[in-house]
């Protein structure tokens, strides 16, 4: 069940419900580039099953929802608090994948009501002393973002020549589209689950059908400060990260684990485990510790 919101600003949010819709309220924040649709099958299916209800949000520029030009990963928090406060929601737990690990903390840190986080695969600040951002990942990611820190015009060009063949591509034409920053793992992972493949898919092709402004939004404000501190986080956050990863490297979410409150980490770091595999197998979990902590 798809819906948008109209912000104060005019901006429009779009977002979508699944899950059981009378359920608590979790909040998923997809991955870089994607969309509201970019909601793993087997997790909205099983949260019908354990009374949470999934509120996928697109992030600005992508879909439909309007852009946010200049944005900063806190700016999220503004966009999920208007859209709880539109929802009546007073308290939530919040999730996402990859790219949207950064907003889930962000969340964690920031958002009022949440009580509890999933970051899957999410990436570390830029810029960090202790962390070498680029080491470990994939040739695509580190051309990406070596464009981004170039700037505007040589991101946009590298997106834009990019974005037609992942439009066109089923889920065995993104493992080669992406050949370069998929592991083994993550090839197998994609090909052999039909439902995740074809969900990362339409979820992909659902964010870019417009334009690349929420991909090229997205690289850009992750490698500018966020506007908060990991160290911010309040609430338990639950960080999963595979050492296979070549999109988001482990010492990513070592990183991330290092840098989270010791009282409120829970950390899941796994070997073998790539940034698509890292999640199958291990909803169940994922989602107890949600549950868990809506408890406390």
């Amino acid at each position: 069940m798809s819906q948008q919101l109209k912000l104060p600003d005019g901006r429009v949010i779009d977002f979508h419900i699944d899950g059981d819709t009378n359920g608590y309220p979790f909040i998923w924040l997809h991955g870089t580039p994607g969309s509201r649709l970019a909601v793993p099958p087997s997790l909205a299916e099983l949260c019908k099953t354990k009374a949470l209800k999934i509120i996928a949000i697109s992030r600005p520029g992508y879909g439909d929802s309007s852009r946010h030009e200049g944005r900063a990963v806190v700016d999220t928090v503004a966009d999920v608090t208007a859209l709880n406060e539109h929802l009546g929601i007073k308290d939530c737990v919040v999730g996402g994948w990859s790219g949207g690990g950064p907003h889930v903390l962000a969340c964690a840190a920031r958002l009022k009501g949440v009580k509890s986080a999933l970051c899957v695969a999410g990436c570390a600040p830029y810029g960090k002393d202790d962390l070498d951002f680029l080491a470990g990942q994939g040739q695509d990611n580190i051309d990406e973002f070596n464009a981004t820190l170039e700037g505007e015009t040589a991101l946009r060009k590298l997106l834009d020549s990019q974005c037609p063949g992942l439009l066109a591509a089923d889920a065995a034409g993104l493992v080669q589209e992406m050949a370069t920053i998929l592991p083994e793992v993550d090839k197998n992972a994609l090909l052999s689950n039909a439902t995740l493949g074809q969900g990362v898919v339409e979820g992909i092709h659902e964010g870019l059908k417009h334009s690349t402004d929420g991909w090229f939004d997205d690289d850009m404000e992750l490698m500018k400060p966020w506007g908060f501190e990991v160290e911010e986080v309040k609430v338990p956050t639950a960080v999963w990260q595979g050492s296979e990863d070549q999109m988001v490297p482990f010492a990513h979410g070592e990183w991330i684990v290092k840098h989270l409150p010791d009282e409120w980490c829970k950390a899941h770091l796994l070997q073998g485990e790539g940034h698509i595999s890292v999640y199958i197998g291990h909803e169940e979990m994922m989602v107890k510790e949600l549950l868990e902590d809506i408890k406390r």
